[in-house]
């Protein structure tokens, strides 16, 4: 069922429940408008009578009586003025039957005493209950006949404004969801919409739509490098088992054919490990439990690559004044993490050169920072390191593209954040933010 659908029902509901409830409460509501308005008319006619006697006297009334009374021709209303015992009070407003010229008639009475040239009198004016519900009937009819007008407009009205309220959204489904077709068009143009819950839904399916295509782009572009990646060892290998198939060659060249081989395979390994990590970790598979200490962690990574380090001779120095403990994250992802900065900063270093690990603590945040005095990196390729299968210019023939898409993985699922800050001939820091 439609949104709009289900508004009409639930809006044409509702009014004829309040139509229904107003119609089982109609006569009570009358009859206390009545009643209180009796009340009111009484009171009225009390002051009027009592301020004609201040002005004119008792006897205006009484004429030199005890009493006196007054009625109209058909009974519906009545005044009586008489003496009352001294100490005598009421003032009362009820429904009481009364004697008129022997007919038992129901009245609303109010009685009233009060004190005139020292004595106690009693003031009661009446009207019968029939002449008060007289009109009952007909007020009913026509509060209830406004009561359905109102209610209609109010739905006619409600009708329309809801229409004009959910128009944007049935753009929002046509344009975004139903008539759409993959990869989305982009420089989408937004809805137009004073709702601010649609103006959200409407930026946050416009940006959804931005990230499938982006993502479909890099999956496109990721699938493009590694079948590339992929082929060109593969092709290797298949010349080279050609040749040993079609060619007599000796044992020593054959030998040093295997060898040859046998690198290819390493390299489609490294290559098929690599992709297997950054896929591990884009689906969480790793446990983020770990407490580490920075300064252990790294001792580690440098005795494991201290060969590396060797082959250039570069001297690497540990400098972390803080060294404080990281909570809630995967050793052997922060180590991996590490192990690629360094094995990167040794790779485009210089002869002789210098990696220097740091830490720092600002504005209540912790970095390490890996910096190195090697190539450096130019600044228009620095937005385009991370991605998978791509080289600097410098590593054009190093590597395979994929130490830095580790980097950025890892960082990704640690929650961490990593700026770079590198010029080509003066060598790369990269800082690694960890709260």
């Amino acid at each position: 069922m439609k949104l709009s659908t289900k508004l009409t029902l639930f809006i044409s509901g509702s009014k004829l429940a309040i139509v229904g409830l107003f119609i089982l409460l109609l006569p009570f509501l009358i009859k206390q408008i009545a009643s209180n308005y009796t009340n009111f008319s009484l009171r009225s006619q009390q002051k009027k009578v009592i301020q004609n006697i201040n002005n004119k006297g008792i006897n205006y009334y009484l004429e030199g009586e005890d009493s006196y009374g007054s009625y109209t021709m058909l009974k519906d209303e009545y005044i009586a003025l008489e003496t009352a015992a001294p100490g005598y009070k009421i003032d009362t407003i009820r429904d009481t039957k009364r004697i008129v010229e022997q007919d038992t008639l129901a009245y609303r009475v109010l009685s009233f005493t009060f004190h005139q040239n020292n004595r106690n009198y009693l003031l009661e004016i009446g009207k019968t209950n029939a002449s008060i519900n007289l009109y009952n009937a007909a007020l009913q009819r026509f509060a209830l006949y406004v009561l359905i007008i109102l209610i209609a407009l109010s739905i006619v009205i409600d009708l329309l404004f809801t229409r004009q309220l959910i128009k944007p959204l049935g753009q929002i489904i046509k344009l975004r969801l139903a008539n759409t077709r993959f990869p989305f068009k982009k420089n989408r143009e937004p809805i137009q919409t004073s709702t601010q819950d649609f103006k959200y839904l409407d930026q946050s399916l416009i940006s959804l739509m931005d990230q499938i295509n982006e993502a479909f782009e890099k999956e496109r572009e990721f699938t493009a490098n590694a079948s590339h990646e992929f082929m060109t060892p593969i092709s290797i290998l298949q010349n080279k088992m050609e040749n040993l198939l079609t060619e007599e060659l000796e044992p020593e060249t054959i030998a040093e054919h295997i060898v040859d081989m046998m690198k290819t395979l390493e390299r489609l390994k490294k290559i098929s490990r690599a992709l297997l990590l950054i896929s591990r970790i884009e689906n969480e598979q790793f446990s983020k439990q770990d407490q580490v200490e920075p300064k252990k962690l790294l001792d580690e990574l440098v005795e494991e690559i201290s060969h590396r380090l060797e082959e250039k001779n570069i001297r690497i120095e540990i400098d972390l004044k803080h060294n404080q403990t990281i909570n809630g994250t995967n050793h052997d992802l922060l180590f991996q993490l590490f192990y690629n900065l360094v094995n990167n900063a040794i790779k485009f270093n210089r002869e002789n050169g210098q990696i220097l690990i740091s830490d720092q603590v600002e504005k209540g945040s912790y970095s390490i920072q890996v910096s190195d005095n090697g190539q450096g990196i130019e600044s228009t390729e620095i937005p385009y390191i991370f991605n998978r299968f791509k080289k600097t210019g410098q590593a054009e023939n190093t590597g395979y593209g994929l130490g830095l898409a580790i980097v950025k993985s890892i960082a990704n699922y640690l929650n961490l954040h990593i700026k770079i800050d590198s010029a080509p001939g003066e060598g790369t820091r990269f800082k690694i933010f960890f709260s």
